[in-house]
């Protein structure tokens, strides 16, 4: 056959092939009814499955979070047919005009892709729409989960689930509109793990809304990922007794396990119950959490930065033994024509210094660190060359720096060096006379109470630390987070902690100690207590400490603002903490009484600052 005729046969095989495809569709559209009716009552639909987001538990696996179902009311508006709008928005519970808007809204994004009409309906509220949405074609639901809160506690801590804004939406593809991301907490830190992986399910759907069947047999379908569950060294018990003893106080509590670093707890007060932004009431609380002036979504074990006051002497204590400008038995007077004090024995050792906290006594120890005749050609040069030693033994203790822990938002305090001081002051023009409150924990120093908690840590151990951090495990028990096993070791002789912890054991149990309130019978706790100037009120209290001396099982800071000394208040707060996670019990009735009815902010609103006399130098 030549080229000519094989062409002709080729051009009748292609003909007759598209005749026969146009006669069976002319059959299927025109002639066939049954495949008109099957078209018009059938409808494609992409249906999203959002993944459970990973649970959250505590020390001894007890739910700290989980999750309750609700529903999305979505509408594809080329299928929605007209309807009473009226009864329809009774049912669903939003405002009929509200109702027209999001439909207007919704056909003007696509009129054939789904739009979300109301988010979050509990499903027991849900359950009495859809008997009813049969009547309403082009509306369905669409199951996703929201947080619950089951200990209603922790509210700083865990954080919560917002919808994503277009932002996020363009910077991560993995986002859509609707979608909730984590905000705060391990919410937003653990983002990634918790969330899981969604699925999606092609499905055909007749007029009523009933589900048909699956597309083309579920080939274009992808399966969900569950999140993984976040296993903490929250103590539960520990946590709620703490958030319960700071009611009617502003302030914060930070209790860790300072041989693993594992946060026991963390309580920022005032809080909130986390179930107050959960769900369709999230922005109306959110709201009204934000214009409450006491600033209840403020995390202040977290972000806000202290003076560290008076703990801050046994870190001076320490570098100060360490290069040698005091002994353990050096004495000083408790001169207060140098700085202000109390009224308590000399202090003829560093162990006495710390037991009666006496503020000449290191002024005078600061002055030997600082201006150590390094350079004995300017005072200024010889103060720059010691602080500057100072400061870098200072970050060794993780001050000054923000902490590597498993928490966002975090705040660093602030170490002042010869950096600093050249900026405020100018190179050369300033020495220890200028920046001698540094000696007490006061001037430019500040510290965020997370700090404070890890400095007990290290005394707890002698020299060395692991990061804090709150999650031990991700996605079952055992599978423990290898970054958190490093070992932090500071830059300072272990043996002098010896004396350091014994003057910390004669704050809480010795005559003339700082911190007697917070004794405990059978255990012995060492401690520092701490009183913070506050310009604007009724100074901070502040107390660190350690417990059992012997063998130390907890690390804590308690730190409550406008409440005057550390030992009337934040001692004897940590002294319960401390007897509720050794002893599994509380036997003293009246301080926890004491504790819980004490109203400091409404005492801070009828404080009056008394004038104080110009300090000389």
């Amino acid at each position: 056959m030549n080229f000519e005729s094989r062409k002709y046969v080729l051009i009748a095989a292609v003909l007759f092939i598209a005749v026969v495809f146009i006669i069976r569709l002319f059959w299927i559209q025109v002639v066939d009814d049954k495949w008109k009716a099957t078209a018009a009552n059938m409808a494609e639909r992409k249906i999203t499955d959002y993944p459970a987001r990973g649970f959250i538990y505590d020390r001894k696996e007890r739910l700290l979070v989980a999750n309750t179902p609700v529903y999305d009311l979505m509408a594809v508006p080329r299928e929605v047919e007209p309807f009473d709008t009226a009864a329809f928005a009774i049912l669903v519970g939003v405002p009929e005009e509200d109702l027209r808007q999001r439909l207007k809204e919704a056909a003007a994004y696509s009129r054939y892709k789904p739009s979300i009409i109301e988010k979050q309906i509990p499903a027991d509220q849900f359950a009495a729409i859809s008997v009813h949405l049969h009547k309403y074609p082009g509306f369905y639901g669409q199951s996703r989960t929201l947080r619950t809160y089951p200990p209603h506690t922790a509210a700083h801590l865990l954080g919560y689930l917002s919808e994503v804004d277009a932002r996020k939406v363009e910077q991560d593809p993995y986002y859509k509109a609707g979608d909730v991301i984590g905000v705060g907490g391990l919410e937003q830190y653990y983002e990634p793990v918790l969330r899981g992986r969604r699925g999606v399910r092609y499905v055909l759907v007749d007029v009523h809304n009933n589900i048909k069947g699956s597309f083309k047999e579920g080939i274009y379908d992808t399966l969900a990922v569950e999140g993984k569950d976040l296993y903490t060294g929250i103590d539960l018990d520990l946590q709620r007794l703490g958030e319960q003893l700071m009611v009617n106080k502003k302030g914060s509590i930070v209790a860790l396990d300072p041989r693993t670093g594992e946060v026991l707890c963390l309580v920022s007060s005032p809080t909130y119950d986390p179930e107050l932004l959960v769900g369709r009431v999230r922005n109306t609380n959110y709201g009204i959490l934000q214009r409450d002036p006491i600033k209840p979504l403020f995390d202040r074990a977290l972000q806000a930065q202290y003076p560290p006051g008076s703990i801050f002497k046994i870190v001076q204590s320490l570098i100060a033994l360490d290069e040698g400008v005091i002994t353990p038995n050096t004495g000083f007077p408790c001169n207060k024509s140098l700085v202000g004090c109390h009224n308590h024995p000399y202090a003829g050792t560093i162990e006495q210094a710390i037991q009666y906290s006496c503020n000449p006594y290191y002024y005078q120890v600061f002055d030997r660190v600082v201006e150590r005749k390094l350079d004995t050609r300017s005072r200024f040069r010889d103060a720059a060359l010691g602080l500057a030693e100072w400061e870098e033994r200072m970050h060794s203790f993780g001050l000054g720096e923000k902490p590597r822990m498993d928490l966002p938002s975090l705040k660093g305090g602030n170490i002042p060096g010869p950096a600093y001081y050249d900026r405020k002051y100018g190179k050369e023009r300033w020495a220890f006379s200028t920046i001698y409150s540094v000696s007490i924990g006061q001037g430019e120093v500040l510290t965020v109470p997370i700090q404070m908690a890890n400095l007990a840590a290290i005394f707890a151990n002698k020299g060395w630390y692991y990061d804090p951090h709150v999650v031990r495990a991700v996605g079952h028990p055992d599978s423990v987070q290898a970054r958190y096993s490093e070992k932090h070791v500071v830059n300072v002789a272990p043996h002098w902690f010896d004396h350091i912890q014994e003057g910390m054991r004669r704050v809480v149990h010795e005559p003339g100690g700082t911190a007697r309130s917070a004794r405990i019978d059978g255990i012995t706790i060492c401690g520092k207590t701490g009183t913070a100037e506050n310009p604007h009120g009724q100074d901070h209290a502040v107390f660190i400490c350690f417990a059992p001396m012997e063998n130390p099982q907890i690390a804590m800071a308690v730190y409550v603002e406008n409440s005057g000394f550390g030992g009337t208040w934040a001692a004897p707060i940590a002294s319960l903490l401390i007897e509720q996670y050794l002893t599994d019990t509380i036997k003293r009735p009246e301080l926890m009484k004491r504790m819980l009815e004490a109203d400091l902010i409404a005492a801070e609103k009828n404080y009056v600052k008394p004038k104080k006399k110009p300090r000389r130098r």
